[in-house]
């Protein structure tokens, strides 16, 4: 994913919608289409078909459901992320359970919106994920910080971050655009996207939201500041 907005800027993003529902489908694409760096390359209305699809046609970006029939997304994300690291999964669902949201973040996800969202919303997730950057719903960001505040268990990250590497993944964290965590740090987008790449290698992560889990998890990242 990050290799693909270093290498080719001005590309479309391309798109896998998956959903059982056709005409859910349908209208996620007309809108997506309506942009003109967004492009649907594919869909899929099971886990199995999306798979194969995304092997296939190697998206950027997969608009994941929940709920389908034969294999889940929960399980459809997993394999997916096994084969293609670096592809950032959406999920788009009606479901806000908290054992959806935490099996679809530890599944790979970089991003969890519900289907109640604004289509700027939607928009603006599938260009954050497509850009490494994470994009969650509110409640559902509440979930995990909740969940993750009483919840950590620190340990040195010498080993396993430069200091700058962690300074980048804290920023990060808030939420922050690459752009902005380049004017904060004061350093460059390019070098602050290098600095990125560098800590998903290390840590074995497809996305930001599993950086800043990880983070959280090891006791990096203090929730409360966030």
């Amino acid at each position: 994913m990050l290799e693909h907005t270093l290498d080719t800027p001005g590309r479309p993003i391309t798109l896998l919608l998956v959903d059982d529902h056709p005409v859910v489908r349908k209208g996620t694409r007309e809108l997506l289409e309506s942009e003109s760096d967004l492009r649907v390359v594919g869909e899929a209305g099971s886990g199995e078909e999306a798979i194969a699809r995304a092997r296939e046609l190697t998206p950027d970006v997969i608009l994941m459901d929940v709920s389908m029939p034969g294999m889940n997304g929960i399980d459809a994300t997993k394999a997916i992320k096994a084969i293609q690291p670096g592809v950032g999964v959406l999920v788009l669902t009606s479901y806000d359970d908290d054992a959806y949201v935490f099996a679809l973040l530890e599944a790979g996800a970089a991003g969890y919106l519900l289907k109640n969202a604004s289509e700027d919303d939607l928009l603006g997730a599938v260009r954050a994920v497509a850009a490494g950057e994470s994009a969650l719903h509110p409640s559902v960001a509440r979930k995990v910080l909740e969940r993750f505040s009483t919840h950590t268990t620190p340990t040195p990250p010498e080993d396993d971050l430069s200091p700058r590497e962690l300074e980048v993944l804290r920023v990060a964290a808030t939420g922050r655009t690459n752009k902005e965590i380049a004017r904060d740090l004061d350093i460059s987008p390019r070098t602050v996207q290098v600095h990125l790449a560098n800590i998903f290698s290390k840590l074995g992560v497809g996305s930001r939201t599993e950086a800043v889990l990880y983070g959280i998890k090891r006791g990096w990242i203090d929730p409360k500041s966030l």
